[in-house]
């Protein structure tokens, strides 16, 4: 299928919004992740069939959505709440009361996850692409989310590298670091470059339409007496993501209505991993970082293990989840194994592969 770009007002801000397939079509929402856009799903909207109705938003702040501040002491509710809003449009679903499967990935898996802590009834399946998370992005010790200190130092906006913001806001296609998005796009988005194949040009202008700024991407820091000496300020998308704000896996064990969840992930990503290259925690631990206190003050999180407790719970209460390891992949499933997230993703929604 190919897509076409809407713009809607909705929750306040005006939104792009990408359309595929006819408006009576079986819904399906993709959310996409950080550094990102609806851009990223082009390769994977062409491989679906044409009788799913796909409709795939621009968050604020990346694409062609409106560069709106994100509020990160509410977690990522800012954006659910975007994403919630597209799901009364009857021009985008083809009904005022749409009830898709929400696919969502990295960052957009924490957004889907607050979607449907928020508005169970609105969602019939839940497809979590390499989620962050349900305790957030670092600074947590064990399966149950637990601080390694209580102002959570060493996430938010003060992790990032600074040239790679820098980079980014000047829109650098280079390779020339590898801090420059591109080499980040090759060495972190997938496990292995050519995954990105002729897609790469689009993909670097997806990653590249980030807003950046102390609202936006990364957001403001605080400073912090703990290791590393940074923990999350209150306004911009890593703080959103950080475990001060974010933390819904009680809410989301405890939500009324529980549809089937498939969680995909990759063996080889380097983001979302229980040994992250993103991690502070786990980089202090290899040296990269200077001063790390330990593995008793600060471990690395457990991302993948906090996400299989939670879920486990998550059907203990009457839910059901499916966990798909795919061998050899990196952060991105739905660029690296297409055939395979497409089933999966078929087989939540009930439509048959053609």
């Amino acid at each position: 299928m190919e897509t076409e770009q809407r713009t809607v007002t909705a929750n306040g801000i005006t939104q792009a919004v990408r359309v595929a397939g006819p408006p009576d079509g079986t819904p399906v929402l993709l959310i996409h992740g950080n550094c990102s856009s609806a851009l990223f799903w082009e390769p994977l909207v062409r491989r679906l069939p044409p009788t799913l109705r796909v409709v795939a938003p621009d968050l604020r702040g990346y694409g062609d959505t409106e560069v709106a501040p994100v509020d990160a002491t509410r977690g990522l509710r800012d954006f659910a709440d975007d994403v919630a809003a597209l799901l009364d449009d009857s021009d985008l679903f083809g009904s005022a009361d749409a009830r898709p499967v929400v696919v969502g990935h990295s960052l957009g898996g924490g957004v889907a996850m607050r979607l449907l802590v928020d508005h169970p009834h609105r969602v019939a399946g839940l497809l979590l692409a390499a989620p962050v998370s349900p305790y957030g992005f670092g600074g947590t010790r064990d399966l149950v989310g637990t601080p390694s200190t209580p102002d959570f130092a060493g996430t938010g906006a003060g992790t990032v590298n600074p040239d790679f913001v820098a980079r980014l806001a000047a829109g650098d296609r280079g390779t020339d670091a590898p801090t420059s998005p591109r080499s980040v796009l090759r060495s972190a988005y997938v496990a292995e470059p050519a995954a990105l194949g002729a897609d790469e040009e689009l993909l670097l202008d997806s990653l590249l339409s980030t807003a950046t700024g102390d609202d936006n991407y990364p957001g403001t820091a605080a400073p912090s007496a703990n290791w590393p000496g940074t923990a999350p300020g209150e306004r911009g998308v890593l703080n959103a993501l950080a475990p001060t704000w974010f933390r819904l896996a009680d809410e989301l064990v405890a939500v009324a209505a529980k549809p089937p969840v498939t969680w995909v992930r990759g063996d080889a990503d380097v983001i979302v991993s229980d040994t992250s290259l993103f991690d502070l925690a786990y980089l202090g631990s290899l040296g990269v970082v200077p001063g790390w206190p330990g593995e008793s003050a600060a471990p690395a999180q457990p991302m993948v293990g906090q996400t299989r407790a939670v879920l486990e719970r998550y059907a203990a209460a009457g839910g059901a989840y499916h966990e798909v390891v795919l061998p050899g992949c990196g952060h991105s499933p739905h660029l690296e194994r297409p055939a395979e997230f497409v089933a999966e993703l078929l087989a939540l929604t009930g439509v048959p592969a053609t």
